[in-house]
């Protein structure tokens, strides 16, 4: 089978240059075309990284010109990979689009129903979803060997520098849109659309900074909570990055999330008659190639159609309001998603 013609359209995304350093990885399946970015200053300030070196610099001209493209990396400034998404749509481009889905739920879920219409690929990059210690966690949910999921407690800190942080103000819920909305994912996953959403989103003030760095947010469900938080300057944050799922059944937690990707498991069997004693254990999560591996690997088999991706589209359009919601924006998130 043919590799996949592949366009990397835009640059600013922090995951841009590893996520074009992965595809590089698979020259098998993936013939990268070019690098296309039209914000001219953020060529100059991001473009000499070294994933790139070697790769045409095309414009959105010639990029739509061409009739060889099968699909589209979007990796820009969250705030315009709508732009990019709807124009490569259009085109007929399979597209991996950067997580978050912007701030327009409107023009998001009309991108995705005019890409479900065209039977088209369209992949967000929550790379957590590939992890094979959350793939175990989202499979015991799933076939209810966790029994009633009763709490979810999620954290996605780190240590920003002052102006990374003041970066922030661009975005609704600061954090929680930037970093927060891979836990949101992941809480959608294991319970659905929440009763009620509470966003707790504030400024540390440290530094100076006056920017939404401190996030969290609460999701209700009729038999569950759960929490999702992610500070800007949680010292360790990286590394204290977790997942705890606990069911009525079993209680999963991921810490840390990765390098290495920890599992600990603890079921009503491992806990009988041990008291207050820990019953848990440690089980191997499954080997992970690298943080975006899978994900694009995936993409390239859904592209090719090998395999469908799990990921719909009215889940993606749902994730998007949820996480918007959990921003503290004014969105029927619980709404009829009509793709």
């Amino acid at each position: 089978m043919k590799r996949l013609k592949v366009i990397h359209y835009g640059i600013a995304h922090d995951h841009s240059a590893v996520t074009m350093e992965c595809v590089r990885k698979y020259p098998d399946l993936f013939e990268v075309v070019g690098v296309c970015e039209p914000d001219e200053a953020i060529r100059q300030e991001f473009g000499g990284a070294s994933a790139y070196a070697g790769l045409p610099w095309l414009t959105e001209e010639e990029i739509f010109a061409r009739d060889d493209i099968d699909c589209a990396l979007i990796e820009s400034f969250e705030l315009r990979s709508l732009e990019y998404a709807e124009k490569c749509v259009h085109k007929g481009w399979h597209v991996h689009l950067d997580k978050p889905a912007g701030t327009d739920i409107v023009q998001f879920e009309r991108i995705l129903s005019e890409a479900k219409q065209k039977g088209l690929v369209f992949q967000l990059g929550y790379m957590y979803r590939q992890n094979p210690a959350v793939r175990y966690v989202l499979e015991q949910a799933k076939t209810g060997k966790m029994g009633t999921i009763t709490a979810i407690d999620g954290s996605m800190g780190c240590v920003h520098p002052p102006e990374k942080r003041e970066w922030l103000k661009q975005f609704p819920g600061g954090m929680m849109f930037y970093l927060g909305c891979h836990f949101i994912d992941l809480v959608v996953a294991l319970k659905g659309v929440p009763d009620h959403i509470y966003p707790f989103n504030k400024t540390t003030g440290f530094g100076g900074v006056t920017a939404l760095d401190n996030g969290m947010a609460v999701l209700e469900y009729p038999d569950c909570t759960a929490v999702v938080r992610c500070n800007a300057t949680e010292i360790n944050g990286y590394y204290r990055r977790h997942l705890t799922v606990c069911g009525t059944e079993q209680t999963l937690e991921i810490r840390p999330m990765e390098n290495p990707t920890r599992l600990f498991e603890a079921t009503t069997q491992t806990a009988e008659g041990r008291g207050w004693e820990d019953c848990g254990h440690e089980r191997f999560p499954g080997f992970l190639a690298g943080r975006y591996d899978e994900m694009l690997l995936d993409f390239a088999r859904y592209c090719r159609g090998e395999t469908d991706n799990p990921w719909s589209y009215s889940y993606e359009a749902r994730l998007q309001r949820i996480v918007l919601a959990a921003c503290g924006c004014p969105v029927d998130f619980q709404g009829e998603i009509r793709l």
